[in-house]
């Protein structure tokens, strides 16, 4: 069991889901984010779930490149060990490319890709010292093809983010650290609380626990929630442009 989680951006969405599942099924959790306020009152709903459980709360910009790794570092000081570190940390900021929103996508980019590299760069280093360790990134099943209007540069940082992933797993291949790219399909969060409809949305809890289930096997790949993400992916692969413009 991986009994010591780290999850990044936990303040909110699926954060803040998977955190509540894994202390229902008994996990120490390291908690970061940028709102104080909020993993204070998330550690509280962990508490109240299970007194027992070891909960350690730090506030984190994880677009500080370096306070991602004094961060990480400081948790391992918490506990015994890191056993999972899940890369959650991500926003869905943008539009159309060439329509005066190149902070905006910028912001994206960063965030998603460059500051998911500085958390897996820190988490390695800590899985490289200890022997041992599951990266989880949270990529998106959008990462699979490009879209349209917001979602260009998002699905894009997906892409890239699942990119490095696999080039992490071929890199920890046969050693104890184990890398699983988890792609949900479309699960009601923070970052797509004004989408008025999309194929397939499922509330937040439910694709929470889907998650949380499709971590806990430690694949390679996971399509949450299964049905139907694991049979659409291959569906998008081939899918024309056409389709796609409706899906987004």
């Amino acid at each position: 069991m991986r009994k010591n989680i780290l999850i990044t951006g936990a303040s909110s969405g699926l954060g803040r889901g998977m955190a509540l599942e894994f202390a229902r099924k008994g996990h120490n959790l390291a908690l970061c984010a940028r709102r104080e306020e909020h993993l204070i009152s998330l550690k509280q709903e962990c508490h109240a779930i299970d007194r027992t459980l070891k909960i350690s709360i730090r506030t984190l910009d994880v677009n500080n490149h370096d306070d991602v790794f004094e961060t990480f570092r400081a948790f391992t000081s918490d506990f015994t060990s890191l056993d999972r570190i899940i890369v959650n940390a991500g926003m869905g900021k943008g539009a159309s490319i060439g329509t005066g929103h190149f902070a905006a996508n910028k912001q994206t980019a960063t965030t998603n890709f460059i500051a998911a590299l500085a958390q897996c760069e820190a988490a390695l280093e800590i899985f490289r010292k200890q022997n041992h360790g599951h990266l989880v990134t949270i990529s998106s099943i959008s990462g699979l093809r490009g879209f349209r209007r917001a979602l260009t540069v998002y699905a894009a940082s997906k892409a890239a983010l699942s990119s490095l992933s696999e080039g992490i797993r071929i890199d920890v291949m046969d050693t104890p650290i184990k890398v699983t790219t988890v792609h949900p399909g479309f699960i009601r969060s923070a970052i797509n609380e004004k989408v008025k409809s999309a194929p397939f949305m499922v509330d937040t809890q439910t694709g929470c626990k889907a998650l949380v289930k499709a971590i806990n096997k430690e694949p390679a790949n996971a399509f949450v929630p299964m049905w139907p993400w694991a049979m659409v992916r291959y569906v998008l692969r081939v899918a024309p442009l056409s389709w796609l413009a409706r899906m987004s």
